[in-house]
């Protein structure tokens, strides 16, 4: 029986056993599968033309356009956050203390407010001023949604950063600053890159919940992909009902969709960062090479009192006056 430190190989009846459970649990999810395709079967949701409302151009067009915005938002709210959440970090791990206080209190109060709270304050602050901050139409809806995920995003991206920063080997550092860098080099050129490439699935973790996020839109009236999808339901009627089932599946269909594509990508950058050949290749070991003419000026391998690798008797170490 093969066996490791941290997990012992299960033994005849141990696998009997995980055998046995795996079949009961599949056949429990066909079962609860099975149970909710009846039932919607039941309701009318899966007939023809509950379904039938996909192939209406305008319906298709009103989707398209929330995922395009909700896109936009994700695009903005995640370049934005990965930049001050650096910034943040940074700050958190500054000398001077009044720096740190003040980055350590904005994050902590930003992750302790639930971000729909974030985003609703800003949206209300934003209408209220909405003639002096020079907003027009839907653009209130857009800033707030794009700020309050930016913000909070960046506050959770920031710890990622810190520490990612902290298991860098402080010999690194120490031998960093020995070579003349300064501390802004050393942290753009040895500490954030590194703190990077370590986390980096983390943070791709972090940019799909950012794309989750985008869905609290509707609460604002933004017209994200979930928001375009409740119009759509709520204006369509279809054998007397509203297809809110149908609509559901499709959009939470896409939004699945767009979460594994992004995941997909960040496996595929993390496989490649591995790839990558870092660092210096030592040359390897050749015999060493001799100057023309060296040996023969200094009168021999061992030098100008040997002759055949033994002292020279006549040299002049040995002559007397």
């Amino acid at each position: 029986m093969s066996s490791s430190v941290l997990y012992d190989a299960p033994g005849p009846k141990a696998r009997v056993r995980n055998r046995t459970y795996s079949v009961l649990g599949s056949l429990m999810v066909l079962g609860l599968i099975a149970f909710v395709v009846v039932r919607l079967g039941d309701r009318g949701y899966l007939a023809p033309e509950m379904w039938d409302i996909f192939n209406n151009a305008g319906f298709r067009t009103r989707i398209a356009e929330g995922i395009l915005s909700t896109l936009q938002v994700f695009a903005v709210a995640a370049v934005l956050s990965m930049v001050f959440g650096a910034l943040l970090a940074v700050a958190r791990l500054s000398e001077h203390r009044w720096v740190s206080a003040v980055a350590t209190g904005f994050i902590e109060l930003l992750r302790a407010v639930p971000l729909l709270i974030t985003i609703y304050a800003l949206w209300v602050l934003f209408l209220t001023y909405k003639s002096n901050l020079g907003f027009i139409g839907e653009s209130s809806a857009y800033w707030a949604l794009v700020i309050g995920l930016t913000v909070y995003n960046a506050c959770v991206q920031a710890e990622v950063l810190r520490a990612g920063i902290n298991a860098v080997p402080k010999g690194q550092v120490e031998a960093a600053y020995a070579l003349g860098l300064r501390k802004s080099q050393v942290m753009t050129m040895l500490l954030i890159p590194q703190a990077v490439r370590s986390m980096l699935p983390t943070i791709i973790s972090q940019l799909v919940v950012t794309l989750k996020d985008t869905s609290l839109g509707y609460i604002i009236t933004y017209a994200e992909l979930l928001y375009a999808a409740r119009t759509l339901a709520n204006n369509t009627i279809v054998n007397d009902e509203n297809p809110y089932v149908p609509v559901v599946i499709v959009v939470g269909t896409i939004y699945v969709s767009m979460c594994l594509a992004l995941s997909s990508l960040a496996t595929w950058i993390e496989k490649r960062g591995r790839r990558a050949k870092t660092g210096i290749t030592p040359a390897a070991a050749v015999e060493p090479l001799e100057a023309p003419g060296v040996l023969d000026a200094a009168g021999g391998p061992l030098g100008p009192h040997t002759k055949g690798g033994a002292a020279d008797p006549d040299g002049p170490a040995d002559k007397k006056n």
